[in-house]
């Protein structure tokens, strides 16, 4: 197989394919096989018409069609493979010659990935979380922990929030009672919000033996009724937090000193916020990026990317177990919904990846044979394949060009990041060193954070 490449106007390749003869007699018998298997004809058992019946009875041209309905996908696959051409959309393919006998001849235009140039990313300022705890920081985890062990106290004051409260409720819409809204001696927590916020507004500043009544819109989203609400309150319970020293830390922890468990939590709240920055880094690079970006974006590479995130979203759902259809009524998301935000996502990210390969270029980025070769050695421990196989397998299928662009990407972006200027929420300079990420030998044994 021959094939050119000539570039168009809008971002489109013409692709000129020719298959030799010889090449495609193999694919031809198969064809003849295949209409074997279909055609009946007296004499013969089925897929047993020898290839000169077919000839005589239909002509030539009814197997090459189908020989070329089947092959020609493989063929320009190939041609695109060769010629290193990155498509964003499907071909349009003519037939040029060979319909009858001869070499087979075929062009096929399709759209690419567009070529842009950028400014003004080598000093992007960045805006992240900030990596440093607080004293405030670790005294509200360890608050967390002592709600965890808290005892309740009764007391005769008005409820607030945080407060138990033992309470009749029964919600009715036109006198009939509302399932799930009735019950007696219900512990309910002031401010809490879990069923509407008009309970938790009534509540606070109620002291016991008040009864309460009030409307409030049904919770339900496609339900437009209102609910009456009858709450007595019978009893007001404070929460009890045990003191922080040493006696709580041994009976709340593996630790035996509130020092050795104060230290603990920071440094799990040290690892927690540093892995937060570092993630809000890179997204906010990002943003910074595709807002660098003016020209506009085609539909069809809009929609590559859009299919790209719904594949890799499909696959990380089925390592879960679930799919996405039951994804979707799980999380209430109907299909155009889900179309819109993939396609929201999509834009920024189109943009970004356009704004890596332009620096990449501006900036001479390229990957090293053996850093390529580290990145399939991975690949083949993940695959327990051996490397040479792994290596085979992708050159076959034209997708050692993809792993080697996606690495080129990967490098472009970590040159800008090291070289943008970090800040917090308030404008504050964040030394990038905090950024790495710290090797800690902790326990992770103790209370869930």
């Amino acid at each position: 197989m021959n094939s050119t490449l000539e570039t168009l106007d809008d971002n489109k390749v013409k692709l000129s394919v020719t298959i030799e003869e010889a090449e495609f007699e193999p694919e031809l018998e198969a064809a003849y096989k295949r209409i074997a298997k279909e055609v009946r004809m007296p004499g013969f058992r089925p897929g047993k018409v020898p290839r000169k019946i077919i000839e005589k009875q239909f002509g030539p041209a009814m197997a090459r069609q189908e020989a070329m309905q089947q092959a020609l996908p493989n063929f320009y696959s190939q041609a695109i493979a060769e010629n290193d051409v990155d498509v964003i959309a499907a071909p349009e393919i003519d037939i040029t010659g060979g319909e009858e006998e001869g070499d087979v001849t075929f062009d096929a235009v399709v759209e690419v990935r567009p070529v842009i140039t950028i400014s003004g990313h080598e000093g992007l300022k960045v805006e992240t979380l900030s990596p440093h705890v607080t004293d405030q920081d670790i005294e509200d985890r360890l608050d967390s922990i002592r709600r965890q062990h808290a005892t309740l106290e009764v007391v005769d004051r008005a409820a607030a929030d945080d407060d138990h409260v033992s309470i009749d409720i029964e919600g009715t819409i036109d006198g009939e009672p509302v399932p799930g809204l009735t019950a007696e001696d219900y512990d309910y927590v002031v401010g809490s919000g879990a069923v509407v916020a008009e309970i938790d507004e009534n509540l606070r500043g109620a002291s016991a033996g008040a009864t309460l009544e009030f409307t409030a819109d049904h919770p339900a989203e496609d339900d437009d009724s209102v609910i009456d609400f009858k709450i007595s309150v019978k009893e007001v319970q404070e929460s009890q937090l045990p003191e922080a020293n040493d006696e709580f830390a041994a009976e709340a922890s593996e630790f035996e000193t509130i020092a050795e468990l104060r230290a603990d939590l920071t440094a799990r709240i040290e690892e927690s916020k540093q892995n937060q920055a570092v993630m809000t880094f890179e997204t906010k690079t990002g943003d910074a990026l595709a807002e660098l970006v003016t020209d506009d974006i085609s539909d069809a590479l809009i929609e590559d990317e859009m299919e790209n995130r719904a594949q890799e979203m499909a696959m990380r759902l089925q390592a879960q177990g679930i799919g996405l259809e039951q994804y979707l009524q799980i999380t209430g998301t109907s299909p155009e919904m889900f179309r819109e935000q993939l396609r929201e996502q999509a834009q920024t990210s189109a943009r970004v990846d356009l704004a890596l390969r332009a620096i990449a270029e501006a900036e001479s980025i390229e990957v090293a044979d053996e850093d390529l070769d580290h990145e399939l050695m991975h690949l083949a421990t993940q695959l327990d394949q051996p490397l040479a196989d792994v290596k085979e397998q992708l050159e076959a299928a034209g997708r050692l060009s993809a792993i080697r662009s996606d690495m080129r990407i990967r490098a472009a972006l970590e040159w800008v990041m090291d070289r943008a200027e970090i800040v917090d929420e308030d404008g504050n300079s964040i030394d990038r060193e905090l950024l790495k990420q710290p090797e800690h030998d902790h326990d992770h044994g103790s209370e869930e954070e």
